[in-house]
């Protein structure tokens, strides 16, 4: 006797109309090729530094297993907030303006739903994250997209932003320096968007993930701006800087009332972070920065050469200042990003994610990873000479 239950019927209607990430969509087609060179997944290739798996390692042998306050440690919320001061500018009180998230993507999810009302129009710029828009609409907002220029260095400007604004505008999404395109911002530009941010009585929720792979010029928080600190919501985490995804450990500083709101949300649905995790945190923030300069500059010497490989191979790429993404343009080959991408794995097995994952803006782009060994990216680069040349 057959069944007569549809499972599809409970899928909530905002996760049904929502796509799967294009990057996870990917990398299902390239699991299982041998061989393949990944400048895919945006993961730092090194390590965890040693000190700080070994402050993991110690916290297990002290036996700190517990839950932790619902904010997180306090002592690392008060190393963040010296660290915030002195490499930011930017003041939070470590007892009501910090929140310890499992990783940026938590708390950037509880800055959506503790401040998205049904119907909130949220403005991002793009090519960008894949997260952004999905979360917006699964918080029951309307994502709002700004389209950003490789003529521009993939910076979005104050003008765009101005045209995206209606009366149900609430919050405006920055990511800088950004993910696929490392693109930056430059304090004048800031600060002509945070004037705008304030004539229209919005919110701003800027994710700083990549900010110490900064690779020229100063990085500059939009909440260190005149005005703005009460008005933003800043994330941040030590996925990158400190080679820490596995750990999932990131966090939101902002004014005490919507801290205290996505603490609400993170209280039912997660309760805390990892106690093990954010032990070794506070070794990462404590003592991390020499670390993560080392890091940066091999980054820096890894994007150079991936960056004039693309522009020798006729493949416009436009140097990113932050981030370890290059962003190559690949129109000229005649292809779509996606079939660029799948002939590349299939023909020459290197795996890039097509810049269509990354929004209608990305279309005609490709995002390489190059947070893996100068070793592999030299033949990956040697593999797309072979494949580019067959395409003319």
């Amino acid at each position: 006797m057959g069944s007569s239950f549809e499972a599809n019927r409970f899928i909530a209607t905002s996760v049904r109309s929502i796509p799967r990430s294009g990057i996870r969509d990917f990398f299902d087609l390239v699991q299982g090729v041998p061989g393949v060179i990944s400048l895919g997944v945006g993961e730092p290739d090194f390590v965890t530094p040693w000190h700080i798996r070994e402050a993991a390692i110690y916290a297990l042998e002290k036996g700190r297993t517990s839950y932790t306050a619902n904010l997180g440690l306090l002592k690392l919320r008060e190393a963040i907030a010296r660290h915030l001061e002195k490499s930011f500018q930017v003041r939070y009180h470590p007892k009501n303006q910090i929140l310890v998230a499992v990783g940026v993507s938590e708390a950037m999810d509880l800055a959506f739903r503790a401040v998205i009302n049904p119907g909130d129009e949220v403005i991002y710029h793009e090519p960008c994250y894949v997260s952004y828009a999905p979360g917006i609409a699964l918080a029951g907002g309307v994502p709002v997209a700004v389209s950003c220029k490789a003529e521009n260095g993939f910076a979005v400007t104050a003008e765009a932003i101005a045209r995206a604004i209606t009366p149900r505008s609430k919050a405006l999404v920055l990511n800088f320096p950004t993910n696929p395109t490392g693109g930056t911002m430059l304090r004048a530009e800031l600060e002509k968007i945070a004037a705008l941010v304030k004539q229209h009585n919005l919110l701003v929720i800027t994710d700083e993930i990549y900010s110490e792979l900064t690779f020229e010029g100063d990085h500059v928080s939009i909440a260190s701006l005149p005005g703005m600190v009460e008005r933003t919501i800043f994330l941040h985490g030590f996925s990158k800087a400190y080679a820490m995804t596995g750990f999932r450990i990131g966090y939101a500083c902002g004014p005490a009332e919507l801290i205290e709101a996505m603490m609400k949300v993170h209280q039912y649905s997660m309760l805390c972070a990892s106690i093990i995790s954010q032990e070794a945190a506070l070794e990462a923030i404590k003592n991390g920065e020499p670390a993560t300069i080392q890091m940066r500059d091999q980054y820096r010497l890894r994007r150079n050469y991936i960056v004039n490989a693309f522009n020798e191979l006729g493949l416009s790429c436009h140097l990113p200042r932050g981030s370890f993404y290059a962003f190559p343009c690949i129109r000229s080959t005649g292809l779509t990003s996606k079939e660029f991408a799948t002939r590349l794995v299939e023909e020459e097995k290197v795996a890039c994610v097509p810049g269509s994952a990354f929004g209608a803006s990305g279309e005609g782009y490709l995002r390489a990873c190059f947070a893996t060994s100068m070793e592999q990216i030299k033949e990956a680069v040697e593999r797309l000479k072979r494949f580019v040349g067959r395409l003319r």
